[in-house]
């Protein structure tokens, strides 16, 4: 495959290929033999949708030019054995595939679970040896654990599965692994981003075969992204009660998830809600209906070349994620990192956008800046965050694939 479709037409092809020859020799040092596959699977940044894929709503989404790379090879000993550089390798008997809670949070959870999901769909699989080394933002929100579950499950749709699963069914085996195995309860947003490749809308109503559609992102602005800090190892039971408080909501109806409850009905039962749910349960049912609308008014734009629409379409998603979704800063924080990243940046980008990134609480922003102002405002964001914390990134078209057969 040319390396420039995974990771851009300026990239550095050089630096490209000496990373790709520098894991195949680890694998061989370590193994004794060369690696007979190599793979790819990619970051994604969320572009519209906060947090409303849980609740079968619409959502923007964009794989882009940074990844984890995988060399692999066969085994017939039913072993998953995966080596990450800087991480204590995986190690999995696909004979064993009960979920264990010990796992929860780890990445033997992940491989485990994209295992039972496969399996469980009548697959006969083995094992395989994998080495990766990932480029993937540490901290900025693109998540890493979806480009590994979805590396995992096309490393067995190759060699296995003959290429039977979709890019549909790929993202829906890992978000299971997610789930289940890995005990955290995301909605699909970030497996399909990056399993599908380029700019998508989603439609979550049907959340298992989610309609796709392929846009083309704005010409002459560069994505980047800021990780200002914190931890989200801890804010599993915040990201869990957006959902939670949004199915809540949804229950009054007699529904289970807002999709299903249209919005004439919810604003026409607003003083009901008052005096049942919490204020802010209310706020983020409210963000989920507008931040569809938003997906409906970005799509518009994008396909009559109307860039400003688009652009303000992510900016508005960024403030409803501050004032109604409230994921931007944990209760109590009064660092607020995220806030304060976002603010400058609106400060400073006077042709462009920027929001929250991802699951929020914590970690990265990211911006939509015209490539005239890029410069200025990488210098400041790098000023205020840190060099190691800002990454410029542009659309990757290839979703997970393999890149070579060896």
């Amino acid at each position: 495959m040319d390396l420039k479709v995974l990771y851009g037409e300026n990239c550095k092809i050089e630096e490209k290929i000496a990373r790709i020859e520098n894991l195949k020799s680890v694998f061989e040092k370590n193994e004794g033999f060369a690696p007979t596959h190599l793979f790819s699977s990619s970051g994604r940044a969320e572009i519209l949708g906060n947090h409303t894929d849980h609740n079968h709503g619409l959502v923007m989404v964009a794989a882009i030019s940074c990844d984890v790379i995988a060399a692999v090879a066969m085994r017939t000993d039913g072993i998953v054995k995966i080596c990450s550089e800087g991480y204590p390798p995986v190690e999995i008997d696909i004979r064993d595939l009960e979920v264990k809670k010990e796992e929860y949070g780890k990445s033997d959870a992940l491989a485990r679970g994209v295992t039972k999901a496969i399996v469980d769909r009548g697959f006969k699989v083995n094992g395989f040896t994998a080495y990766t080394t990932s480029s993937i933002f540490k901290g900025a929100g693109v998540s890493s654990s979806a480009a590994f579950e979805v590396l995992v499950s096309e490393i067995y749709n190759t060699l296995y599965l003959g290429g039977k699963l979709t890019e549909v069914d790929r993202a829906v085996i890992s978000q299971f692994a997610e789930n289940v195995y890995f005990g955290k309860p995301c909605g699909l947003l970030d497996q399909s981003g990056i399993s599908i490749g380029s700019l998508v809308k989603l439609d979550f109503n049907k959340p298992t075969n989610p309609t796709i559609k392929k846009l083309q992102a704005p010409k002459g602005y560069t994505l980047v992204l800021t990780n200002t800090g914190g931890n989200h190892a801890a804010l599993t039971e915040h990201y869990a009660a957006i959902r939670k408080e949004m199915e809540e909501v949804a229950s009054f109806f007699g529904k289970k998830v807002l999709r299903d409850v249209p919005k004439r009905d919810f604003d026409k039962m607003l003083p009901t809600l008052k005096r049942r749910f919490s204020g802010r349960a209310i706020l983020r049912a409210l963000h989920f209906y507008q931040e569809n609308e938003r997906v409906l008014k970005a799509e518009r734009a994008l396909e009559t070349g109307d860039t400003k629409a688009f652009l303000d379409a992510v900016n508005a998603s960024g403030v409803s994620s501050l004032t109604l979704l409230q994921n931007c800063y944990v209760p109590g924080d009064v660092k607020q990192p995220v806030v304060l990243g976002i603010e400058v940046s609106r400060d400073f980008i006077k042709d462009g956008a920027v929001r929250v990134h991802g699951g929020g609480f914590a970690g990265s922003i990211l911006a939509f800046v015209n490539d005239i102002e890029v410069k200025g405002y990488v210098t400041l964001m790098k000023k205020l965050f840190g060099d190691g914390n800002v990454f410029e990134a542009s659309v990757r078209n290839v979703g997970t694939t393999l890149i070579d057969s060896i």
